[in-house]
């Protein structure tokens, strides 16, 4: 299937657009910058990637030339491919249907081609939304949606400043939190997961944060042999979400 993965991304030339798109609250992928260019703008266009942790870099001026026949002044900025949703607004929607909201909370996915996978299975599996921090997040850039089959452009994704305070007001809805680690004492088939779910999947090296366990109703862990250490995550998320589906009995389309 062909989809364009360029389809909501903006390309934004010359020095004073930039700058206002910086200053603005869209979200901005990246910014390349001439490595000709000069002057105060510049400055204060590094000085604002920096403060919003926005990825810039210094290309040479023919790279920007081939990417916009714009008169560019030595500076372009990339939308963010996709528009980021409000969690609470998914949450009302999905219960206004009739539905339990199920949800999944990925702290500190780092790799790309996980997060890839892990969307175009919650898509598969008929999950609400993807949240995740800002900060210690792979990028969704267009390998993670390649890699996701396009799921990524589909699926609701949330991207918060603060995932604890974000955690309190998932649980505020009647949101049961559900953890996925090796170390928990049950296995995820053993507990209900017929209500409002929000399944929660730790960083490829440190699992769940301490913090975050610690808001969470109920962690749970997966059948393994005792010769093998630990799953992938995004393999683990799947076979979580297929269980959670399982006790649902069918996936509402």
């Amino acid at each position: 299937s062909h989809y364009n993965i360029m389809s909501k991304q903006q390309l934004i030339a010359g020095r004073n657009p930039v700058l206002e798109l910086l200053r603005s609250d869209s979200e901005v992928e990246k910014v390349l910058i001439s490595k000709n260019a000069s002057g105060e703008v510049i400055k204060e266009i590094i000085q604002l990637c920096r403060d919003k942790e926005v990825y810039y870099q210094f290309v040479p001026e023919i790279k920007i030339n081939s990417l916009s026949k714009a008169n560019h002044q030595g500076i372009l900025a990339f939308t963010a491919l996709i528009e980021y949703q409000n969690i609470q607004k998914i949450i009302d929607f999905v219960f206004e249907k009739g539905e339990n909201p199920l949800l999944l909370i990925l702290e500190n996915i780092t790799d790309v081609r996980n997060l890839g996978a892990l969307a175009r299975t919650a898509l598969g599996m008929g999950v609400h939304a993807i949240v995740f921090p800002k900060k210690e997040s792979a990028a969704v850039n267009d390998v993670a949606v390649k890699i996701s089959a396009g799921a990524l452009l589909k699926i609701p994704l949330c991207r918060v400043d603060n995932i604890i305070a974000t955690l309190k007001d998932i649980k505020n809805n009647g949101i049961k939190l559900v953890g996925l680690d090796g170390t928990a004492t049950s296995f995820i088939h053993e507990i209900n997961t017929q209500m409002p779910l929000a399944l929660i999947a730790g960083s490829e090296d440190e699992g769940i944060s301490n913090p975050v366990v610690r808001l969470i109703d109920e962690l749970v862990k997966l059948p393994m042999s005792n010769e093998l250490e630990s799953y992938n995550v995004s393999v683990a998320t799947a076979m979580a979400l297929y269980e959670i589906n399982r006790q649902q009995l069918t996936i509402d389309n």
